[in-house]
This record gives C-alpha cells, structure tokens and sequence, in this order.
C-alpha cells in the first residue's frame, strides 16, 4: 500500500515532503523546558545528532502558545544553540503538537470506479476527500491520516487495491486531529522566528517512535507521555498507532502543587519535587525534616521545616489523578482493554520517584519506564525520558524523509501498508 493518505494531507495542510540532503531539526515546544535535536540522514547507520539545544520553556502552557514573545524568544534560543553545536543553519522544523486536544477518529467513504482496474488516480480520489473537513470537527485540523484498509464492491480487508476491479472503492482512515487555533499560533510563532513547519507529529506518537520495541507494538501497549503542561497517550495494537489522547495535567502542575502547599518559590518547589519527591510514601518519611524556604523571606534566609511526609503527601494525589484521567479516556474511547496489561512511561515527569509503581497500582498493569532508543551522537544527558518526544521527531524524519541517491535509506512505506490489518480487526470487533 502507497503513503498517498499521510502525502495528500500534508498538501493540503500547505506541507510538502520533499528530498533533501538529508538534515533534519526536530523542535519539541513543551510546557516545562524547549528541546531541538539537528541530525542527518542518508546512509544505513540511521539519524546522527550533530546539534543540541534546550532552554527553559517560556510562554507555552499546556502545550500552548500563550505568549508569543516569551515564546518566540525561547525557540530562537534553543534553535540556535543546535545550530551553533550542529555548525548548520536550518530552515524548517519538524515540529510535535500536544496543545488542541488531539482526538482520534476512523472514517470511511467510498466512490464509484464504474468496473475498471483501481490505480493511483483512484486512490488520490478516494484519499482526497476522505481527508478532508468533514472528517473532523469543525475547529479542527488534520494532523496525521493513514489508510487503514481498503474495500472492493463490500469486500473488506484489501491491503492494496490496485490492479483489482470493482464498481465501489471503500476505505478507512485513521484521523488524527487538532484545535486548528493552537496550531495555527505555534506555525505562527516559529515562523516568527524565521522558521517553516515542514509537518507536525502527535507528541504521543513521536515518544513511541523513540521508546517503543518491535513486540510492545506488535502485542499491544499503552504509551503514557509524562509531559510538563500535558500528558499524552497512544495505544498500539498489531505494530500500529490505533488511538491518541491526552490530558491537560503534568508535573508542572505538581510542582505548583507543592509551592502552594508549603508556600515555597516555585523554583524550590522544582528543586524539592526532584531531590526529596516520590508518589509512593515511604516508613521513615516522617521522621526526615526538609527545610522549606518561605516565599518573601529569602532575603532573610528564614526557613521552616516539613516532614518528608508532607511532601509526599501532595505529589501522591496528583499523579494519581492523572492516571486516572487517563484510565478513563481510555475506557471512553473503548481503547483500555486493546492494548493488553502492557504500560509505557516516559516523559519528564515519569522520572519522579515511586510514579511507575503508583502507575501499576492505578492502571492495573505491567508498567516499565520507556527511554529513547540510542543512536549516534544522542549525549547521555538528553537520552533520558524527558527527551524522548525530540528523539521521536527524528525517528519520525528518518521514516519519511527521501535521501539522494533513491534507495539510499528506505522510508517505512511498509508502515501505512500494515494499517490494513488494523482496520479489519476494529470493523470485525467493533
């Protein structure tokens, strides 16, 4: 099967994949910290990093724009730290997209081909329309759509129908969406910055390009992005992405947790959640005293002191419920049992102690804590969860990119094909 679907899209979102000499940039907008990875691709080695920036993030919440200065002025330092490192100038980005609630969608549609051979002008048409805003929500905006199979006169799972002959071609596609407002605002703020978006990746689906293994996809696997503003989901089942979600909760929200609760600076709330924090309480956490400076008093120096106890005792509610927000968008979605017991963390906030087994106890499943996988020039201080969505941009560009000569490096064309499968699986059993 042909990538026309995820191709047409990007045309008609003003995206054109194109070859190139084979460097990429990867821009991870987060709500928490800005991460940009420069590689090049082209031989059989894989992506190679030869730049890296990353910046505290400003202006961004929930994965949103919500100050386009801030903002600006944060990508164009993290930017040009990976060009610096990289000696590149880049031009476009290939960007991930948390903010606008990315929903997932299948859909059908189906044309008429009056009994002739199906080609590839029938599948431009078929995949055309079907992709377009009638798929979606009308404040939405087509982010990724990938056939998932194809009919023949009600004939289901055709995997490829060229060169078949029929009256009526059907097919499903797998829609993945979002608030078009907040997409528009990040193009806008990286174009500000003298950037293009060349395409945009669900930051869920970029972590699992990163961290996932061949079986996890294969026998089914939740990935559980921890992020700073949001925590984003995707479910794989038979080696494919069957359903995207997220939740607007993170660990900055647990950092303001603690800084409200012991009245403390952010800063330090920051800095006590990753030295002194866990979701899980331990036996002697009432007898450790950690000093809390107060806010308005540092010039002072004054200080109180808290239980570690205490701590605890506010991280623990938090994580818990985001994991049980995320347990119910699942069961909604119909996706809690696809998946099997199988459980991804990754993300910055995965790192907090004791969050993967208060995960298992939430959720109910075999849970382990997901790091990109390595490939040349990642440093080991960004090959942790916290950059797993950079790395997974790069995997995304690796999949996709076209390098000279043709046949040099092989885009996973295969990928879309396996979609089929998928899709007779969800119309058999739903």
């Amino acid at each position: 099967m042909s990538d026309y679907g995820e191709r047409i899209v990007m045309k008609r979102n003003g995206h054109h994949r194109k070859n190139r000499s084979g460097l990429v940039c990867a821009l991870d907008v987060g709500s928490a910290k800005l991460a940009c990875f420069v590689a090049t691709i082209g031989d059989e080695k894989g992506p190679e990093i030869i730049g890296i920036g990353h910046h505290a993030s400003r202006g961004v919440r929930s994965g949103a724009i919500a100050d386009m200065e801030a903002a600006e002025t944060a990508i164009r330092s993290t930017v040009e730290a990976a060009e610096k490192m990289a000696g590149e100038t880049v031009r476009e980005v290939i960007v991930n997209i948390s903010a606008g609630a990315p929903q997932s969608k299948l859909i059908s549609y189906e044309i008429a081909i009056a009994g002739h051979l199906v080609g590839d002008t029938d599948l431009r048409r078929i995949l055309e329309p079907a992709a377009g805003p009638d798929g979606v929500p009308a404040d939405h905006e087509v982010i990724h759509a990938i056939p998932v199979g194809y009919a023949i006169d009600g004939v289901r799972g055709v995997r490829d129908p060229r060169g078949m002959s029929g009256e009526r071609l059907g097919v499903n596609l797998h829609m993945v969406s979002a608030a078009a407002g907040a997409i528009r605002n990040l193009r806008t703020c990286i174009g500000r910055c003298h950037l293009e978006v060349e395409t945009e990746v669900v930051s869920s689906y970029a972590s699992a390009l990163a961290c996932l293994v061949e079986d996890e996809r294969q026998l089914g696997v939740t990935l559980i992005d921890m992020g700073g503003g949001t925590t984003s989901i995707a479910v794989f089942f038979d080696g494919e992405l069957v359903h995207t979600d997220s939740v607007p909760v993170g660990g900055v929200h647990v950092t303001n947790d603690i800084a409200r609760g012991l009245s403390t600076p952010i800063t330090h709330a920051e800095r006590m959640k990753t030295l002194y924090g866990s979701a899980v309480p331990a036996a002697h956490d009432d007898r450790e005293m950690l000093k809390v400076p107060q806010i308005g008093e540092l010039e002072s120096g004054e200080t109180s002191q808290v239980p570690r106890s205490m701590l605890v005792g506010i991280i623990r509610p938090r994580i818990e419920e985001i994991f049980e927000m995320a347990r119910a968008r699942l069961e909604t979605a119909g996706f809690d049992k696809v998946a099997g017991r199988r459980v991804v963390l990754t993300g910055g906030a995965s790192q907090l102690a004791g969050v993967r087994d208060l995960a298992a106890m939430a959720l109910d499943k075999q849970v382990r804590l997901g790091r990109p996988r390595h490939f040349t020039g990642l440093a080991e201080a960004v090959s942790g969860p916290a950059f797993a969505t950079c790395a997974g941009l790069v995997h995304s560009a690796a999949m996709t990119v076209a390098v000279d000569p043709p046949g040099a490096y092989r885009p996973a064309a295969e990928q879309v094909g396996r979609w089929s499968r998928f899709g007779q699986w969800i119309r058999d059993n739903f």
